[in-house]
């Protein structure tokens, strides 16, 4: 089994398709690891705040394989793949990590980017693993968003709630 963490997103009807994705990842992948659930500006277009969240989890699934799935989960919710890459998402599901893998699979360079570029990414992902090293930079989340320059991108937590347990407290 191989540890993973996925972040999730949405603009559109966002509590609806957040509680979703958390079902269909439940399903697929069993036990989670939930972050709190933050809101926040888009980034890179005009539009609506977006909810964004960190998941973890462990799964015997390739990375081609999780791929395939997470795709079949943001296409069950509405997303729309032909439109601008900054655009309004129904729902946004990206893989993070995939254990210490380095590199590009079926297309997906690991880990993403948007760990050290995004507050949204970044924040939730110290919260549910702040001892767990980035795979290239050999310093734990915790120490990333420690030396992350905090106020370039606002967002606060919210109230959420996912399968009767609060998940989420507004900070």
């Amino acid at each position: 089994m191989t540890t993973i963490y996925l972040s999730l997103g949405s603009n559109v009807d966002r509590h609806k398709h957040i509680l979703a994705a958390l079902d269909a990842l439940h399903e697929l992948l069993g036990s989670l690891r939930v972050s709190s659930v933050y809101e926040s500006k888009s980034v890179g277009f005009d539009g609506s705040n977006f909810f964004n969240l960190v998941v973890g989890a462990e799964t015997g699934l390739s990375i081609a394989e999780l791929s395939e799935n997470l795709k079949r989960i943001e296409d069950n919710n509405g997303r729309k793949r032909n439109g601008p890459k900054f655009s309004p998402r129904t729902l946004d599901i990206d893989i993070l990590t995939y254990g210490d893998f380095v590199g590009v699979e079926n297309g997906i360079e690991l880990p993403r980017a948007e760990i050290t570029q995004n507050a949204f990414v970044l924040l939730p992902l110290a919260e549910i693993a702040p001892s767990i090293s980035h795979p290239q930079l050999q310093k734990n989340y915790r120490q990333l968003w420690a030396d992350y320059n905090q106020a370039s991108q606002e967002l606060w937590a919210i109230d959420f709630k996912w399968q009767e347990k609060i998940i989420s407290v507004a900070s």
